[in-house]
Parts: structure tokens; C-alpha cells; sequence
């Protein structure tokens, strides 16, 4: 991937804030901020990574960039035509074409599929709204999706129960390749499949990405998972991203307490590794009554007054390496060490 590409996708201090009702008439008693302030860019043929613990934001923070969830606030550009546009600020009807320009791989392979259609209805869906193909054209459009993702043809008259979980998301995958996108949020595609089928899948959309030229925002849990197929990471937690850098830099020189943690967990192959896992004290709080100041202190190891207090700001500490911690310059953090 070229560094300098152009950006394809701009993220300007996204929010998505749900409201607390309870009560007999359901009144509004609070909220939750599942996105609290969102801000990255990725560039054409780039694959950003985006990773933390399940209730962070991540999912929602994907489906508000493809307006499945309406955001609260904030700005997403895309690129149309060479000019980037806030797709926020479109109707329905001048959303539509950008619907072909964007998809979505689920994270559940066995409940993102209808079990009432065939492959050839499930694949060909998206062709047919958009009505780019019909007749002998469509089968044969669909033939060559399945052929691209690893199924056979003869698999198309078929229902989704007679595939396997590994299967399935390779039918997904066609589908979501079936309008030719620019960008695909992959939301977590990987974490419901054993791990032998992860690095299948995992190296299937590489191979796509190549051949179709895609640009993917890739959700996950796991930073052992996004380790090799992302160009950058940013780790989010608590609805704030609060680390982002080049891959290869955030692996080996981790800036923010929680990176740090997140990588002592990934699992090593060298049997002669002594494993130094940090655990983090306590839960994650919830985000209906996040904590004030840093939003990570009740759980840091080298928490101090300032944190507790004063939310850290956004910055840029070294080349493309963004941090938001007090303590970023002094914290000699321990990464993965590759020797």
C-alpha cells in the first residue's frame, strides 16, 4: 500500500450517544456513549485496524461510518469523484449510490445469513436492488464471486445450513464483494471461527484486497489478529481511540498503559517465552457513568493526580504515532519484542 495515497475515508469527532428510558413512559433518564469523539482517516488500499474490548464502540463506530446507526454528532468524509464528501449530510435517496461504495462483513456468519434464501438469492441480493445485473448475467456475476471467495458454482442452490462456519463467512465475504466496494468494515469476520479457519479467512481477504483494490476497516478484540493484516491499529477503549500508529511501530513501542496490557495478552509461539501478562484491575466502567478525567485511570498501573482529573489530549508524539495520555513521554512501555 502506498503511503501517500489519497484519503479515502475521514472521521471528524464522531459520537453515537443512546438514550436511557425507564419508567412506565419511558422517559430519557441518561445516556450511553458508546462513541464519544472518534477521529482517524484511512487511506485507498489501506487496511486500519481497529481494536479493543467487547462494549468499546467499535461495532458502533463502524455502522454510524455506514450510516446503519444515526450519530449523535460529528463528520464522515468519503471520497466521490475526487472530492470528499460528508456523508452525513446526505438524504436517503443521495445515499443510495454510496451504498455500492461501502459494505459491511458481519462478526456472525450463522445469524448474518437468511437460512430461508439459497446462496445464489443471498449473493445476488445487493445486484438486484441496485439493478446491475438480472438473468443469465446475474448467475453467472454470482459464479464468479463464489470462484473468487473459494466456493464452487455448484454451490449456489444450496442453503446456508450446509455450510460450516468458515463456509459462510466466505459467503458474506461474496456478498459483500458483489456491488465491487471501495470499503468494507469488516466487523469482527474472524472471532466467531476456530483459529485454523481465522487465518484462512484472514488471508482470503488479504488476497481480495489485492485483487479488487479494497480498502478495509478491520474490527476485532484480539491485536494477536490484526497484527499482520493491518497497516495501522488504533486501540480504542471506552468510546475514545486512544493510541494509533503504523503497526510495526505500536507492536514494538506501545505509547498508551491499555496498548501495553492488550499485547501482554497475545499468546506466543516460542515455547522457551516467559509470558509477562498485565492484568488490569477491576472491570471496564460503564460507559452510562464513565469516569472523569482520563477515562482509563481506574484501571491504570501508573495513574496519577492529573489523571483522575483532566481528560488527556489528543496528540501527535512522533511520526504518525498518536497517543492520549499525561504520561506518554516519561512511560517506558514494554512491547513485543520480535529478537
Amino acid at each position: 500500500m502506498e503511503s501517500k495515497a489519497p484519503i479515502l475515508l475521514e472521521v471528524k469527532n464522531l459520537k453515537k450517544h443512546f438514550p436511557i428510558k425507564t419508567g412506565l413512559f419511558r422517559r430519557v433518564t441518561g445516556q450511553v456513549s458508546a462513541v464519544d469523539g472518534v477521529s482517524f482517516f484511512i487511506r485507498e488500499g489501506e487496511t486500519l485496524g481497529l481494536v479493543g474490548e467487547s462494549g468499546c464502540g467499535k461495532t458502533t463506530t463502524g455502522r454510524c461510518i455506514l450510516r446503519a446507526h444515526a450519530p449523535t454528532a460529528g463528520e464522515v468524509w468519503f471520497r466521490k469523484d475526487g472530492e470528499m464528501v460528508n456523508i452525513l449530510e446526505l438524504s436517503t435517496q443521495e445515499m443510495k449510490p454510496l451504498r455500492r461504495e461501502m459494505q459491511i462483513i458481519f462478526q456472525d456468519p450463522f445469524s448474518s445469513l437468511n437460512p430461508r434464501m439459497t446462496v445464489m438469492d443471498i449473493v445476488s441480493e445487493p445486484l438486484r436492488i441496485h439493478k446491475l445485473a438480472q438473468g443469465a448475467e446475474l448467475k453467472a456475476q454470482v459464479r464468479e464471486l463464489l470462484e473468487a471467495v473459494g466456493l464452487k458454482a455448484q454451490h449456489m442452490n444450496r442453503y446456508p445450513y450446509a455450510f460450516s462456519g468458515g463456509q459462510r463467512q466466505r459467503i458474506g465475504i461474496a456478498r459483500a464483494l458483489a456491488l465491487r466496494p471501495r470499503l468494507i468494515v469488516c466487523d469482527e469476520p474472524v472471532s466467531a471461527l476456530d483459529v485454523s479457519v481465522q487465518a484462512q479467512t484472514l488471508n482470503l481477504l488479504e488476497d481480495l484486497q489485492k485483487e479488487f483494490g479494497l480498502t478495509y476497516l478491520f474490527i476485532a478484540h484480539d491485536l494477536s489478529v490484526v497484527e499482520h493484516i493491518s497497516d495501522r491499529v488504533a486501540v480504542m477503549y471506552l468510546g475514545n481511540i486512544v493510541e494509533l500508529a503504523k503497526a510495526e511501530e505500536l507492536y514494538v513501542n506501545p505509547l498508551h498503559p491499555y496498548s501495553e496490557a492488550l499485547l501482554s495478552a497475545i499468546p506466543r509461539t516460542d515455547p522457551d517465552h516467559i509470558s509477562k501478562r498485565l492484568i488490569l484491575p477491576g472491570d471496564v466502567p460503564s460507559p452510562a457513568n464513565p469516569p472523569s478525567g482520563c477515562k482509563f485511570h481506574p484501571r491504570c498501573r501508573y495513574v496519577e493526580a492529573i489523571c483522575q482529573t483532566e481528560a488527556p489530549a489528543w496528540r501527535e508524539l512522533c511520526e504518525e504515532h498518536w497517543v492520549a495520555c499525561h504520561r506518554a513521554e516519561e512511560l517506558n512501555l514494554t512491547g513485543i519484542d520480535y529478537n
